[in-house]
């Protein structure tokens, strides 16, 4: 059976069809069925299935169909369909079917599909050229025709004039614009007419004027560039650490095509072909074109040199930027408001010269309230002259909008293993930063707490190591504060107290999130790999409901006094927010604006929530090593 098989499935297709050969194979399997091979049966059924025949038979109609070359059965049908027509209409009593098929036959989309079958049957689309000049110079260029239909969106290309020559260039092209969707302009081109114009030697603006008055479509007549430059588009995304605005530059190229964004912004730079000038779109976009904004390496040049010193470009651009002003100027007198429904929490007994806000819920001992910290803060500013030693510090340098004006960071999911964000919530003091942290632990303890600080201070008799405070020697508070290990720290009657990064780091290996509060020259310390922090801003409500929702409320001016808010108070709160925001906003996760402490605590609480379960733009140095521009 074997070598009748392979005899039978050797024959040339060419000269046998496949239902050819199907019909010996058929016979035969039939003619092994009564000798008991295994699989015979199987194999028959198979090849007499009717999907297998039909499908054969497919198969030689295509084959047939390709060995002949196509062309139309009629090559006038356009024509034939306006006869029938002609024919229909002067029937007497045309029936229903004569009917339908001149209703179908005079549709506009019926003629033009004819009309198209006759155009290629006929082959009567290819366009003939007419042959060239035979004076034509050998050096002649060639150019190129390009013709763009004007809509509402800018052509999304600029242009510049070479002083030396005259000649008009196309500087570059915007992604995402009508020319570059188009794909038929490119920069470096010579621009040679706009519409019939020749635009040899004019300014750039006339060539404008020219545009703008163009309707429909726009006729361009250039020379291409011969070796196009290759783009750089890859895709990266920057949080803007500084204020922009092109109508403010005159360096720009063209302050039409600019983008203005303000600190904080997420842009999506999309072209880096310019090493001055990028080109960006701003999160969340719903415009496809792009628009200029200055490089990384431009900005630190500007600021560097202080704008208005360049060189090449003496004027200011970015009125917005500015140095960080001493944190001083930032710190008010610290304030805590106490909401009028908070009786229990206003009249706690305060221990000695030290209290703290610890309480105890659910047989669990809540600490992390204590004024120490938050007095140095106080102490810093109402001591200035007065002899006071105090001087509360970050663990390491501030952070300067100046040495970066963008920040590359990428999109994040914490994954449910992964160790918990920190959260850090800052704010003017008085604006109630630490009762809504206060609040928030008290809402699940087992979830969230905060972090036990370290002390120099001797221990006192109803304390116990680690539950209020690390009770350490100078000796070795100074060894941490050399080795940066504070998140922020500061001294008071002759002791050091102090937030360690591993404090939190025991919190969050815990499995719980870590809830502190900071002051603004702290963000560098808790915006790290390890940490990751979640920063919140409690924002001051606007100043007349600030004195409604503290009209009952009480000022912290001592350990043991308290006097109600006067309106330098709620000035100072106002002033001290406006500063904060000015200087480090573009660091803010979240804003919540704190006009009612039982509404705040609920939109903290989500924002919490949120800010582990839902992805988050984070700087791409905490996933991948630290990216230089």
């Amino acid at each position: 059976m074997r070598s009748a098989m392979e005899t039978e499935l050797d024959v040339d297709v060419e000269e046998n069809d496949l239902m050819q050969i199907l019909t010996h194979v058929v016979e035969e399997v039939k003619n092994s069925i009564g000798r008991d091979i295994n699989g015979v049966e199987l194999l028959y059924g198979l090849l007499n299935a009717p999907w297998l025949q039909s499908l054969l038979k497919v198969y030689e109609c295509l084959q047939q169909y390709l060995k002949r070359s196509t062309r139309p059965h009629l090559s006038y049908a356009s024509g034939l369909s306006l006869e029938i027509l002609t024919d229909l209409r002067v029937l007497p009593y045309p029936s229903n079917e004569a009917r339908e098929l001149y209703t179908l036959l005079i549709q506009p989309h019926m003629q033009a599909l004819l009309s198209a079958h006759d155009v290629v049957g006929l082959k009567d689309y290819e366009p003939i050229l007419p042959p060239l000049p035979a004076d034509l110079p050998e050096d002649e260029e060639a150019m190129r025709i390009v013709c763009l239909v004007k809509n509402k969106q800018p052509l999304g290309a600029t242009i510049r004039r070479d002083e030396t020559t005259g000649e008009i260039y196309v500087a570059r092209v915007i992604h995402g614009g009508l020319a570059d969707r188009s794909g038929l302009l490119h920069a470096g081109d010579r621009l040679v007419e706009v519409n019939g114009h020749p635009v040899f030697g004019l300014e750039p603006e006339q060539i404008i004027q020219i545009l703008a008055r163009s309707h429909g479509t726009v006729m361009f007549k250039v020379v291409p560039i011969t070796d196009r430059p290759v783009n750089n588009k890859t895709m990266l995304y920057v949080r803007a650490l500084v204020d922009y605005s092109p109508q403010q530059d005159p360096a720009i190229p063209c302050a039409d095509a600019g983008m203005s964004f303000k600190r904080g912004d997420l842009l999506e730079i999309v072209d880096q072909t310019d090493a001055l000038w990028w080109q960006a779109k701003k999160l969340p976009s719903s415009s496809a074109c792009a628009g200029l904004v200055p490089s990384a390496s431009l900005l630190k040049r500007k600021q560097r040199e202080f704008w208005w010193s360049q060189p090449y470009q003496p004027h200011t651009c970015i009125k917005t930027l500015s140095t960080v002003d001493e944190e001083d100027d930032i710190l008010a007198i610290d304030v805590t408001f106490i909401e009028a429904d908070e009786e229990a929490f206003e009249s706690e007994e305060l221990r000695e010269d030290e209290s703290e806000f610890s309480t105890n819920v659910e047989g669990m001992y809540l600490t992390g309230f204590r004024r120490s910290l938050r007095l140095c803060r106080r102490r810093r500013v109402q001591g200035r002259g007065s002899g006071l030693s105090c001087s509360l510090r970050c663990a390491s340098s501030c952070y300067s909008a100046l040495s970066n004006p963008y920040e590359e960071v990428v999109r994040y999911q914490r994954h449910p293993e992964d160790k918990n964000r920190l959260i850090a919530l800052l704010g003017p003091s008085g604006v109630g930063v630490n009762e809504l942290r206060r609040r928030l632990i008290e809402i699940n303890p087992k979830t969230y707490q905060g972090a036990t600080p370290y002390t120099t201070r001797p221990q006192k008799c109803h304390e116990e190591p680690g539950r209020e405070y690390h009770f350490i020697s100078r000796e070795q508070f100074e060894n941490m504060m050399y080795n940066q290990c504070f998140i922020e720290y500061g001294e008071y009657r002759g002791h050091f107290y102090g937030t360690s990064v591993e404090a939190v780091k025991n919190v969050l290996a815990a499995g719980k999130i870590c809830v502190i509060d900071i002051e603004p020259y702290a963000i560098d310390s808790v915006r790290t790999h390890e940490l990751r922090a979640y920063i919140i801003y409690i924002k001051p409500p606007p100043l007349e409901q600030m004195k409604k929702t503290r009209i009952n409320s009480q000022l912290l001016t001592s350990y043991y006094s308290t006097r109600p808010f006067k309106e330098e108070d709620f000035q100072e709160i106002e002033d001290a927010g406006r500063k904060m925001e000015q200087h480090y906003s573009q660091f803010f996760d979240h804003v919540i604006v704190n006009d009612g402490m039982q509404a705040s605590c609920v939109q903290l609480l989500t924002a919490v929530r949120r800010a582990q379960d839902e992805p988050q733009w984070v700087p791409a140095s905490w996933i991948r090593p630290t990216v230089q521009f």
